[in-house]
């Protein structure tokens, strides 16, 4: 099991620490991602470069851009083309194709000569180029426009669900959002209309992504969720909303914030200023302009003393307060903080 590392920030200069506060990889950059699937990006010579938890630059190639690793492939472009690297840095598909996108289930869309096909990992074509447009497999099912439609074809190519939507996205476990008249619903992996499409489209919302097991849906400026059957469990009655995180989810009635579980029913009352989402166990709730965290039955477990906080993960926030970042554990205690 790879280690796991937490960003920190030293004189506006980024590195990583491990969970027991030890620094692994010096402060040195000034712009570094978090790692994902075992990888960060940190800014070198204006590039985005991927870096391993050992502080290993893949420094083989110069490209222009390198995206995440995926099934431990990356797309990467040079100049105005598009191919992969692999977890040591080498190109393994050669840079050949006008757009690209991740791999998933073993397959990645890619666009060569205007129209979209998918590549297995050795960069031969399991489906050759023919889709106006193409997105990522999921649960052996993508969604692909042919004539300014969006169906879904399976693996080998066969459309599975006709083309009949303005927009298709890639499948949830067994559900997938599609989209009518700029309202969005839900479909099964038969071609199903789970839910018909009625719920708006919102620029910078998850638009019907499913967050332990439920997804916000927007409707007439009110928040509710449904589940993955298209069941509407919470009907939109609130001011606003955030994704469920562990049985809970963040509400906003009075302009107070509390939570409810996936009944609807509010078993935090509204009365925080503002609140997060619940990991670890925890979620992150303003009292007074300061944040601290609360358990899942609304006791406060770490006192409100901080500028700004974010959520715990596997066993760690990060939180600021006067202006230094610092790293605290699930009883408050500091593990790392900035000098």
């Amino acid at each position: 099991m790879k280690e796991l590392l937490f960003k920190i920030r030293e004189k506006g200069k980024f590195g990583f620490i491990n969970q027991h506060g030890e620094i692994v990889i010096e402060p040195q950059y000034f712009e570094a991602e978090d790692f994902y699937n075992g990888f960060s990006r940190v800014r070198l010579n204006d590039k985005l470069v991927p870096m391993d938890t050992m502080g290993r630059l893949l420094l083989k190639h110069v490209f222009k851009f390198v995206g995440y690793f995926e099934e431990d492939l990356a797309k990467a472009k040079l100049v105005n083309k598009w191919g992969y690297v692999n977890i040591r840095g080498d190109i393994q598909v050669p840079i050949q194709f006008d757009d690209a996108g991740d791999f998933s289930d073993g397959l990645a869309a890619v666009s060569l000569d205007g129209y979209y096909g998918y590549i297995k990992p050795t960069g031969v074509f399991e489906i050759e180029p023919q889709f106006d447009h193409a997105f990522e497999f999921r649960g052996a099912l993508a969604p692909v426009c042919i004539d300014e439609q969006f169906g879904y074809i399976d693996k080998k190519g066969n459309l599975a669900i006709q083309p009949s939507f303005e927009k298709a996205f890639p499948f949830q476990e067994g559900v997938a959002v599609i989209v009518r008249n700029d309202k969005w619903g839900l479909l099964n992996k038969k071609g199903d209309l789970l839910l018909e499409p009625q719920f708006d489209l919102v620029d910078d919302f998850t638009n019907g992504e499913f967050f332990d097991g439920m997804a916000i849906i927007i409707q007439d400026y009110k928040f509710g969720f449904v589940d993955q059957e298209g069941n509407i469990v919470v009907p939109p009655r609130f001011n606003f909303a955030g994704d469920f995180g562990e049985g809970l989810a963040l509400v906003e009635e009075n302009q107070h914030f509390g939570f409810i579980n996936k009944q609807g029913e509010l078993v935090i009352e509204p009365q925080f200023e503002d609140a997060g989402v619940f990991s670890d166990g925890l979620a992150q709730v303003k009292i007074d302009a300061n944040w601290g965290f609360v358990n899942t039955d609304g006791h406060i477990v770490i006192l409100p003393q901080f500028e700004t906080v974010f959520p715990f993960r596997n066993g760690l926030a990060l939180v600021e307060y006067q202006g230094h970042w610092a790293y605290i554990d699930r009883f408050g205690d500091i593990i790392w903080k900035e000098k």
